[in-house]
């Protein structure tokens, strides 16, 4: 398929929420390939559709490369909810495309359940714990307007303005393609 430019911090469309899908078609077949090649290439292991710059609510996940997820199989989240969230949480680091080289502490629930629509238009529900449970979180956090500097207190987000302006201006280094600004 396509490598699409990936929307960085800054992006409006990155604090727009998505909007549901009403129907599996080709162009949306074609914008979910879009994204696990995009997310791939950039070496992601989940990526939502307003970071390819599509305003579906729809994200992808692959996390094969991951210690413990070796024999992970790909997931598309359609329309996905989170219908319950454990309060046991932790810390732990995150990254995100679209946040180049920054990475922070973000508290998070342990144990998640998702309900979602896959490409085949059936309803699924599952739960997930650990990295699972994280990235789904991350992502749908995306499909609702939030990024990481969000989801930290606000004198860490201070010690980040740095880099997240570095980041808005496209100053700093990528190894995949950034939309332009």
């Amino acid at each position: 398929m396509a490598i699409v430019p990936i929307s960085i911090y800054g992006d409006k469309i990155l604090r727009q929420k998505a909007l549901p899908v009403k129907e599996v078609s080709d162009d949306l077949i074609r914008k979910i390939k879009n994204m696990f090649d995009t997310m791939r290439n950039a070496n992601g292991i989940g990526f939502a559709a307003n970071q390819a710059g599509y305003r579906e609510s729809i994200f992808v996940l692959d996390l094969e490369g991951a210690d413990g997820y070796e024999k992970f199989k790909p997931i598309v989240m359609i329309n996905p909810k989170i219908i319950l969230q454990s309060d046991e949480k932790s810390f732990k680091e995150e990254g995100c495309l679209s946040l180049p080289n920054l990475h922070a502490n973000v508290l998070r629930s342990d144990i998640i359940k998702v309900s979602y629509m896959d490409t085949d238009e059936k309803e699924v529900e599952i739960e997930a714990g650990d990295l699972l449970a994280r990235v789904i979180l991350h992502e749908y956090d995306h499909l609702i307007g939030k990024m990481i500097p969000d989801r930290v207190a606000e004198d860490v987000k201070t010690k980040l303005s740095a880099e997240l302006a570095n980041i808005m201006n496209r100053e700093v280094e990528i190894e995949y393609p950034i939309t332009e600004g």
